[in-house]
């Protein structure tokens, strides 16, 4: 059985991600991000399957390939949400086990792994605990960067993988254009019809939260992955980023 969030809703009520045009910062961004995250769970995989075009198992699949694991391997999905990449993982013959901080996310997941709510940046593990972290398309939600990879550093085993797949926005410039009006556009269309507008009006704005790819990078290696780099995915639309606990 899976270990569940407690019921009830988030004590801090449905704040939008997004106020006076200004992205939010600190722990005003935690709080919205995880009521954001209550509210969009009962719809949240249909949404992804269609404002992807089914993309995103593809890069799910491939962020879990990209660890590079034997079976066997104990690996943490961080920002699990319904527990995608906790299926993958199983289905790939790791151990995993889940984290969250929306309570609302793990009521509606669809996973036999264990489950927890937790802060990402204040795991309730022990030191060099796991074999792998994998984290899908939460980056532009954490408040400190840093802060994240340097937990995972603390988490992982020397030599232990982590893999982590986001969102991204293409580096040429034709492709780009495309991707803005298709993510700025279509995608809160398709939210607003199926789920949460403001919720995915706040999307594709999120992205104003990631570093440039250089910067990000040298987050990573700086937390302790040395061998960190960073692949586009489908001509920029997701990006990958990989790395390798120092010994």
């Amino acid at each position: 059985m899976n270990p569940r969030a407690p019921e009830g809703p988030d004590p801090s009520g449905p704040l939008s991600p997004v106020v006076d045009d200004h992205l939010l910062e600190g722990e005003a961004k935690a709080r919205a991000v995880r009521s954001m995250f209550d509210r969009i769970s009962p719809r949240y995989d249909l949404v992804n399957r269609i404002m992807t075009l089914g993309l995103d198992r593809r890069w799910r699949r491939r962020c879990v390939g990209e660890l590079g694991l034997p079976g066997g391997s104990l690996v943490a999905d961080l920002a699990c949400g319904t527990g995608d990449l906790c299926r993958d993982l199983t289905s790939a013959g790791m151990i995993p086990v889940g984290f969250d901080f929306s309570g609302g996310m793990l009521r509606t997941a669809r996973t036999d792994a264990p489950l927890a709510q937790a802060d990402v940046t204040m795991l309730p593990l022990p030191d060099a605990t796991l074999d792998g972290v994998v984290c899908g398309f939460a980056m532009r939600n954490f408040t400190d960067l840093g802060a994240f990879f340097g937990e995972l550093a603390r988490v992982l085993r020397p030599g232990g993988r982590v893999s982590v797949v986001d969102a991204a926005s293409p580096s040429n410039p034709v492709l780009r254009a495309g991707h803005g009006v298709y993510f700025g556009r279509i995608v809160p269309l398709i939210g607003g019809l199926l789920s949460d507008r403001s919720a995915y009006a706040y999307l594709p704005r999120s992205l104003g939260y990631m570093p440039p790819a250089d910067e990000l990078v040298a987050i990573v290696r700086g937390a302790g992955f040395a061998d960190a780099r960073r692949v586009e995915l489908t001509g920029g639309a997701a990006q990958l980023v990989t790395g390798t606990r120092d010994g």
